[in-house]
């Protein structure tokens, strides 16, 4: 337990000495996150409107159609824009990781390269999200299991398809089988149980949880209005900036991963024992 630990700090610390680097690269989890606000009102808000959701309920047959059409366009559009910015992002560390000093240009120069690879693999996710999101609201017990099962094993197969799309410019089913082969060559089987940075992020989520409620309450209990808002607004902050951090290490180290599996080495931020033994049962 303490020795994965270890290990997911030093993960989180050598991602971060490329997000040092290059701390321009927080620019693209942050127009993600804006993009993918921007989409959720652009569909919401005329759904709202226009009572889709409680006709659907209902059980109007067109307008249930007619809302499986718009959940699919939502579900494409928005793995359309995080695709875009990871792509952008992942292009970018790339550079990085291979001696380069990239630029936010040179992120979304990638991306824009890619732009019909993203878009085939957006509508690839969609229809596997709406697949599973079917099963697991049909099945009941059995299909969320169903779901959740299928939904990880996806997950895992397609968690170097962006890199893939940066540097080797394949078709979105290409790139997952690519993906799939490269963690099944390398330690592919182990990935679920070793992944550290998520439990260091999560860990810190956590610690701003309990200290922005303690400020909340001892606010509350000295009668400060004032100071309650310092403390909310204090607290959302942290949890964005926790949210755009981890978004980037996240994207940084999915690029060394990457380079290991396809290359044999992850560049300088990342010593080889560091990121082979990350998946590697403890």
């Amino acid at each position: 337990m303490f020795d994965r630990l270890s290990r997911s700090w030093e993960l989180t610390k050598a991602s971060f000495g490329v997000l040092s680097a290059d701390k321009e690269l927080l620019v693209f989890p942050l127009l993600s996150g804006l993009a993918s606000i921007l989409v959720l009102v652009t569909f919401a808000v005329p759904a709202v409107l226009a009572g889709l959701g409680d006709k659907a309920v209902a059980g109007e047959q067109g307008v249930r159609i007619l809302g499986a059409i718009v959940a699919f366009l939502f579900y494409t559009t928005q793995y359309f824009v995080i695709l875009f910015c990871n792509t952008a992002l992942v292009g970018a560390a790339m550079i990085r990781l291979r001696g380069g000093d990239p630029t936010v240009g040179d992120g979304f120069r990638i991306a824009f390269s890619r732009l019909g690879t993203i878009l085939g693999y957006a509508l690839v996710s969609a229809t596997v999200g709406m697949v599973l999101r079917a099963v697991a609201r049909k099945g009941g017990l059995a299909g969320r299991l169903v779901a959740s099962f299928v939904g990880l094993a996806w997950g895992l197969a397609t968690y170097l398809v962006v890199p893939v799309l940066v540097v080797e410019d394949v078709g979105p089913i290409e790139a997952v089988k690519r993906s799939a082969a490269y963690l099944k060559r390398t330690w592919g089987e182990q990935l679920a149980g070793n992944l550290g940075l998520g439990a260091v992020f999560g860990l810190m989520t956590f610690g701003v949880a309990v200290a922005g409620v303690a400020g909340l309450i001892g606010a509350a209990a000295l009668g400060s209005g004032l100071l309650l808002g310092v403390v909310a607004v204090v607290m959302v902050l942290a949890f964005l900036a926790i949210a755009l951090v981890s978004s980037a290490l996240g994207g940084i180290y999915a690029a060394a991963v990457y380079r290991y599996a396809a290359e044999g080495q992850a560049g300088s931020f990342f010593p080889e024992r560091l990121v082979k033994d990350a998946f590697v049962r403890a």
